[in-house]
């Protein structure tokens, strides 16, 4: 299945449980959790991963030591910090909101460790329609892991992003294989995924999308409708990776963008998100 609607993926303690068993490959999991004061616990497992908040703050222990995660009010409010927990550990988390928890299937173990929201690369991409913000506060080159990689992207209302579509399944000097999760706040809005499998499908708050291969885009957001997506991705490679190819129908979008004007609406939340304002507390 590669859409799986709010709650499909639901089994308790979790509101959305992707391993990848259930995904049917071998790499890139995701778990979020609600919490009303309360406390989770489990163990890692041959899994490393991020404790993300969505909404809300949280406490984290771990392997003897415990974080502050500061969070944010939603995933439209701010950057957040974030927690990376090792593989083969013990985890509890209490809090009050909502949180991702990013995974990756792993063989090496690193210390657990606290990510500042000052310290979350922000980017604008893209251009006209198709601006969009995009937080790197995993991308390869943003936080050292094993073979974890996720970045956060907010679309506004009315615009594309995921575009041009593109995938990454083959292995070559300029593409990384890749098994890749999408999951969505806010909305309306829909995806796109296609080339080995087709799927046209309306998504929302807390609403997955797998991309175990083929090309996928756009991820369009409804007008007057904001749109929020968590990309979680996982490889064999070494060495992580987020290189794609462009559908070539669709490749020559990237240069139409040096004539066209940054969505006010992107450019503003990314000029105040690398001031600082954005950034939280750490």
């Amino acid at each position: 299945m590669t859409h799986i609607p709010r709650g499909a993926a639901a089994s308790s303690p979790w509101a959305v449980e992707i391993t990848p068993e259930s995904a049917g490959w071998a790499y890139a999991g995701l778990r979020v959790v609600d919490l009303s004061g309360g406390s989770v616990e489990f163990t890692t497992g041959e899994e490393e991963m991020l404790v993300l908040p969505l909404s809300g703050p949280c406490e984290v222990e771990c392997d003897g030591v415990r974080l502050s995660l500061a969070g944010r009010t939603s995933v439209f409010d701010t950057v957040t910090d974030f927690a990376y927990l090792p593989i083969r550990t013990s985890v509890r988390i209490t809090g009050r909101g909502r949180f991702a928890l990013p995974a990756a299937r792993a063989t090496r173990r690193f210390p657990v460790r606290y990510g500042p929201a000052r310290e979350v690369p922000v980017e604008v991409r893209g251009a006209g329609q198709a601006s969009r913000q995009v937080n790197n506060f995993c991308a390869p080159d943003a936080f050292d892991c094993d073979k974890l990689v996720a970045v956060e992207v907010l679309t506004p209302g009315g615009n594309w992003s995921s575009y041009p579509p593109h995938k990454h399944d083959t292995a070559s000097p300029h593409e990384a294989v890749l098994e890749e999760i999408y999951y969505f706040e806010g909305g309306p809005g829909y995806q796109r995924v296609y080339g080995t499998h087709d799927t046209l499908t309306e998504v929302s708050g807390g609403d997955v999308v797998l991309v175990p291969h083929g090309y996928h885009g756009p991820s369009m957001a409804a007008p007057g409708y904001d749109l929020y997506y968590l990309n979680v991705l996982a490889g064999p490679a070494p060495t992580r990776s987020m290189a794609f190819r462009d559908d070539p129908q669709h490749a020559w979008i990237r240069s139409s963008w040096a004539g066209q004007a940054i969505d006010s609406r992107v450019s503003r939340r990314v000029a105040d998100a690398r001031a600082g304002s954005l950034g939280g507390t750490s």
